[in-house]
C-alpha cells in the first residue's frame, strides 16, 4: 500500500499497489482525518472505479459518515462541488492520465483544498497501518447527489461566441466525453468522444506526443483553427494550433493573460518553476505580477490562495482560477482560451502566429527524464558546474533548482514518485541550448548505472 501514497494523491496499479481492502480502510479513516460526517465522492469511467466506489463508501459508512454519491464526474466537478456546497471532505476516484490498469483517489478538504502527502495523506497512511477498524453502531448512508446542471451553468457563464472558429476536440475516451457536447455543441469535430475505461484509441495522457497524433491529423485534415485534447479525468487540457503543432501548455498561460487583462489592470499569476521565461515576460508586459512556484496541485492551489492570484498554470496542462475556488478546471480554461483565440481570429491573427510571437526565437528542450537513483548528487553536480562557468542572474531552490543565466536557464528537479531526474532548459538560440545539453548529458552520465 505504501507504493500508492504519492505526493499529491493515492494512485497505483489496482490490485498490485493497492486493493479493495486498502480502499475500505481509506474510507473508514477519512472522516476521522478530515473531521467530517459527510464525504462527497465522484468517480471516473475506469473499469475498477465502480468496485472502488463500493469499497470506499462502505468504509465511510462504517465510520458513521454519509457518502454523497456524485456518480460519474470530472475531477474539477468534485473540486467545485466541494467548495460550492460546503463539504469538508471529498474524493475523486481516478488515476487521471495513467493507463487503464491504474486507479486512485484524489482527496480534498473544505474549500476544495488539496490533501497531499505533507498535508494529510501521511497521517491517513499511519491511521491505516496502526489503528483498528471498529464499525460504528450508527452507520452512514449513501445519498445520490447530482449537481451536473448547476456545474454546467457555472461554466456557461464564461462561454462567449466562437462560431467563427473551426474546432477539433479529442476527449481521449475519458470524462470530458460526458459533458463537452453540452458545453460546445455538435458543430465541433470530435474524436474519441465515448467514455470507455479501456481507453481503446490512445492512453489518456496528452503530454505523450504519440497520444496527440490523431488530433494533429484531424486539425490539418479539417483545416481547424485550434485542436483541444483532454486527459482521462478532464482536469488537464492541451492544445494544437492551426498548423497541427502541439502548443506547450505554459504558452497557453500567456494566452490566458489576454483574457484576464480585459478584466484586471493588475493581478498576480502563479506559474510553475518549469515555465518559459517568455511567458513571464509576456504577462508582465500586460501588467501582471508573475510568481514562480512548485509543480503540482497540492502546491499550486495553496499558493494561488495565499497570494489571492487571479489565475495560474502548469507545464502539465493544469490551469487554476480564483473564480474556480483556486482549483484547476480544463473546461473553464477552454472557454477562456476560445474567447481570446476567437477575438484574434476576427482580427485576422491565427493561433500559430500568436504562439510564434510569444516564443520568439528561443529554443526549449521540453522536459527530459534521466533515470538515476542519485538524484540529489546529480543536481548538485549540475549546479556546481554551470555556476562555476557563469554567474547566475537568478537562483530558485524550492522545487529542485531553477538557475537563470543571461542567455539561457535550466530547471532540474527530482521526481516525487519515480527514480527520475527531470530536466528542462531554454536558451536564446538552438546552438546555445544544444551546447549546454551536451554538457548536461556528460555530467548526468556519471550518475547513471
Amino acid at each position: 500500500m505504501k507504493k500508492a501514497f504519492k505526493a499529491y494523491d493515492i494512485r497505483g496499479i489496482f490490485n498490485r499497489d493497492f486493493n479493495l481492502d486498502d480502499v475500505y480502510k481509506i474510507g473508514y479513516f477519512l472522516p476521522q482525518l478530515l473531521k467530517s460526517s459527510k464525504v462527497l465522492v465522484g468517480r471516473d469511467v475506469r473499469l475498477s472505479s465502480d468496485d472502488i466506489f463500493t469499497a470506499l463508501a462502505k468504509g465511510i459508512n462504517d465510520a458513521g459518515a454519509d457518502v454523497y454519491n456524485a456518480g460519474l464526474t470530472t475531477t474539477p466537478m468534485v473540486y467545485w462541488a466541494t467548495a460550492k456546497y460546503g463539504f469538508e471532505a471529498s474524493v475523486q476516484i481516478t488515476a487521471s492520465h495513467n493507463s487503464k490498469e491504474y486507479n486512485g483517489l484524489k482527496i480534498s478538504r473544505s474549500e476544495a483544498l488539496p490533501v497531499g502527502y505533507d498535508t494529510g495523506l501521511n497521517q491517513l497512511e499511519k491511521l491505516i497501518e496502526s489503528e483498528q477498524v471498529i464499525v460504528k453502531p450508527q452507520t452512514g448512508k449513501v445519498i445520490p447527489f447530482n449537481f451536473v446542471d448547476e456545474y454546467l451553468a457555472f461554466i456557461f457563464k464564461y462561454k462567449t461566441e466562437f462560431n467563427d472558429l473551426n474546432i477539433a476536440v479529442d476527449c481521449s475516451n475519458g470524462m470530458a466525453s460526458l459533458f463537452i457536447k453540452k458545453l460546445m455543441g455538435e458543430q465541433i469535430h470530435y474524436l474519441y468522444d465515448q467514455p470507455d475505461g479501456n481507453f481503446p484509441n490512445h492512453e489518456p495522457n496528452p503530454l505523450e506526443e504519440k497520444n496527440v497524433e490523431d488530433l494533429k491529423k484531424l486539425v490539418l485534415e479539417k483545416h481547424c483553427d485550434i485542436g483541444i485534447i483532454f486527459d482521462g479525468d478532464a482536469d488537464r487540457v492541451m492544445f494544437v494550433d492551426d498548423c497541427g503543432r502541439f502548443v506547450r501548455p505554459d504558452i497557453m498561460i500567456a494566452l490566458l493573460g489576454d483574457y484576464f487583462k480585459q478584466h484586471y489592470t493588475k493581478a498576480k499569476v502563479v506559474i510553475d518553476i518549469r515555465s518559459s521565461k517568455l511567458v513571464a515576460a509576456y504577462l508582465e508586459k500586460s501588467g501582471f505580477e508573475t510568481h514562480l512556484w512548485k509543480v503540482g496541485r497540492a502546491f499550486a492551489a495553496l499558493k494561488l490562495r495565499e497570494l489571492d492570484a487571479v489565475f495560474g498554470g502548469e507545464l502539465a496542462g493544469h490551469y487554476y482560477f480564483k473564480d474556480f475556488y483556486f482549483s484547476d478546471s480544463a473546461f473553464l480554461a477552454v472557454m477562456l482560451i476560445l474567447n481570446v483565440v476567437s477575438k484574434k481570429h476576427r482580427q485576422g491573427i491565427k493561433l500559430s502566429e500568436w504562439v510564434d510571437e510569444i516564443n520568439g526565437s528561443w529554443a526549449n528542450s521540453g522536459e527530459i527524464n534521466f533515470r538515476i537513483e542519485q538524484k540529489a548528487e546529480a543536481m548538485e553536480a549540475l549546479k556546481k558546474h554551470f555556476t562555476s562557468i557563469e554567474k547566475p542572474l537568478a537562483f530558485h531552490d524550492f522545487d529542485g533548482y531553477r538557475i537563470e543565466f543571461e542567455k539561457w536557464w535550466f530547471n532540474v528537479r527530482p521526481s516525487n514518485t519515480e527514480p527520475y531526474l527531470r530536466f528542462l532548459a531554454e536558451a536564446e538560440t538552438k546552438e546555445i541550448l544544444n551546447k549546454n545539453l551536451e554538457q548536461v548529458q556528460t555530467i548526468i552520465k556519471y550518475f547513471e548505472h
